[in-house]
């Protein structure tokens, strides 16, 4: 497969996951987390798909597209661990979370996820999804959407 078709295949399942997510949360009161804003696709994705939540977004630093900023107060600027002690103080469930942190180096994903899971934990409200790239520890692991491949998004609920 091109890494075309895999890029392709990989953003499908995370729009499918995140818009599943956002109908499992429904009923759910709380905010939604971006840990990663990245160039900010995802954080535009769930600002439109959920407009009634607030969005709160953690990144090391904000270098989005300009369309994707979010407002001050919703960007958590820093490393990610601080920033989830942060929002675990401010008693703010989160119902929906999506987890792309990443140095792209497999290993080192995989351990700052796990070590990350913890923290993840303390700021999700009982039933929440977490959508993620990396496997997380401490969650109830769920099969997510039909037609999305096993691994190519991972899907958890807390508890």
């Amino acid at each position: 497969m091109s890494r075309l078709d895999s890029m392709l295949r990989r953003l499908t399942a995370q729009r499918d996951g995140l818009n599943w997510a956002a109908a499992q949360v429904a009923d759910l009161k709380g905010d939604v987390l971006d840990i990663g804003l990245g160039n900010g696709r995802t954080y535009d994705h769930l600002r439109e798909t959920l407009p009634d939540r607030r969005v709160r977004v953690i990144d090391r630093v904000l270098q989005c597209h300009p369309s994707c900023v979010p407002p001050e107060a919703d960007f958590l600027q820093g490393e990610a661990r601080p920033m989830l002690e942060q929002l675990a103080q401010e008693n703010a469930p989160v119902v929906l979370a999506h987890y792309d942190l990443g140095f792209g180096v497999k290993e080192k994903d995989v351990a700052e996820a796990a070590a990350l899971s913890p923290a993840i934990a303390a700021v999700m409200a009982p039933g929440g999804i977490i959508v993620s790239g990396q496997p997380l520890v401490g969650f109830e692991e769920l099969s997510g959407p039909e037609g999305i491949p096993p691994g190519r998004y991972l899907f958890y609920r807390a508890g």
